[in-house]
C-alpha cells in the first residue's frame, strides 16, 4: 500500500489497495494513522458492492443509520444514497445536504469519526469535474487562534443542534423538506462538546466548533455567545485552511471528522447526474485509548 501525501493543508492519495479485501492489521493501522495525520483520505479506482462499503467502514467504529430512514440502500440502512437522480418521478437518494460548512455527527452525543463516501457517478462539465467537496483543518485553525481565546476557552462547552442545520437546508430555494417532527427532535436533542478537543490519536488540540451545528457557548449571554462563535467560524473558514477534493469514478474518500469542517460544491444542475454512497462512523471506539493502542499496535512491529 502507498500513501503520498497531497502537500496541501490536508489529504492523501492511498494506492495499491483492494477496499473489497479484508485489510490486514497492518495495513488498517497505516489508514487509521494517515486519517490523523493527512485528515482527508482518497482512494482511487476502487469497485465496491454497498455491503463491501459497510463491511470497510464498520472497522473504524459503529455505523449510524440514516437519521429519517431514507435514502438508504434496501437493506442497509448504515448505507446512504446521496443523489440528485430522479427516476420515475422518484428521487433515488437524498440530495446531498453538506452544501454549508459542517462536522457530520457533532449534534450527537457520541460524536463522528469518519465518513466513507464511495463515487458513483460524478457530473462534467466542459471535461472538469463538479461537485468538489472542500474541507478545512481544525488544527491548524486552533494553532492560530489568539492566546486569549485559547485561554478563555479552554474549559468552554458548546452546544450542538441537529435543528440548525434541518432549519438551513429547509430554507435552500426547492427544498422538499418539512420541519423537524416531535419524533426526529425527541431523537435528535441538543448535545455538548469542548471547544477544544484533544485528537484521541494524535493528541493534538482541534477547534471543534462549526457553522453547521454549534448553537452557542454555555455560561455565555446570547450576545457575548453569538459574537464569540461568529470569530471562531471566521477564523477557522480562512482560505489557507482549506482543500478541495474533485472527484473520479471510483473514488473512496474517507475524512476525519474530529479534525476537519467539509462542505460540498453544488455547482451542478439537476440535470448533471451524481450518485455517491455513504457510511457514516461514529467516534465512539477511537476515543477508548486501548483501541487505539490495538489498532496502532502492528506499526511498532512493522
Amino acid at each position: 500500500m502507498k500513501i503520498t501525501a497531497s502537500g496541501c493543508v490536508l489529504g492523501a492519495v492511498v494506492e495499491e489497495v483492494d477496499l473489497a479485501d479484508e485489510l490486514d492489521e497492518l495495513n488498517f493501522a497505516k489508514i487509521v494513522r494517515a486519517l490523523s495525520e493527512h485528515g482527508v483520505l482518497r482512494f482511487p479506482k476502487q469497485m465496491l458492492t454497498p455491503i463491501q462499503l459497510k463491511q470497510f467502514s464498520q472497522r473504524f467504529g459503529s455505523l449510524q443509520a440514516s437519521p429519517t430512514g431514507k435514502d438508504c440502500e434496501a437493506g442497509l440502512p448504515e448505507v446512504t444514497i446521496l443523489s440528485n437522480i430522479v427516476e420515475n418521478g422518484k428521487p433515488l437518494g437524498a440530495p446531498d445536504a453538506g452544501q454549508d460548512w459542517h462536522t457530520d455527527m457533532s449534534y450527537n452525543n457520541v460524536i463522528g469519526y469518519t465518513n466513507v463516501l464511495y463515487g458513483i457517478e460524478i457530473p462534467h462539465r466542459n471535461g472538469e469535474a463538479l461537485g468538489a467537496t472542500m474541507f478545512a483543518n481544525m488544527k491548524l485553525a486552533y494553532d492560530d487562534l489568539p492566546d486569549h481565546y485559547k485561554q478563555s476557552l479552554s474549559k468552554a462547552v458548546a452546544v450542538h443542534d441537529f435543528n440548525k442545520f434541518w432549519e438551513a437546508t429547509r430554507a435552500r430555494p426547492g427544498s422538499r423538506r418539512g420541519p423537524m417532527t416531535p419524533e426526529m427532535r425527541a431523537s435528535l436533542p441538543p448535545s455538548r462538546h469542548p471547544v477544544f478537543l484533544d485528537h484521541p490519536v494524535t493528541g493534538d488540540k482541534i477547534l471543534y466548533a462549526n457553522p453547521g451545528y454549534t448553537v452557542s457557548i454555555e455560561g455565555m449571554s446570547d450576545e457575548e455567545s453569538q459574537e464569540t462563535l461568529s470569530f471562531l467560524f471566521a477564523h477557522q473558514l480562512q482560505e489557507k485552511y482549506q482543500y478541495f477534493h474533485r472527484w473520479s469514478v471510483g473514488d473512496v474518500l474517507m475524512w476525519d471528522h474530529i479534525g476537519t469542517l467539509h462542505m460540498a460544491n453544488p455547482d451542478y444542475t439537476a440535470s448533471e447526474r451524481r450518485l455517491i454512497k455513504r457510511c457514516q462512523v461514529m467516534a465512539d471506539r477511537v476515543f477508548n485509548p486501548s483501541f487505539v493502542q490495538r489498532v496502532l499496535a502492528p506499526l511498532a512491529l512493522g
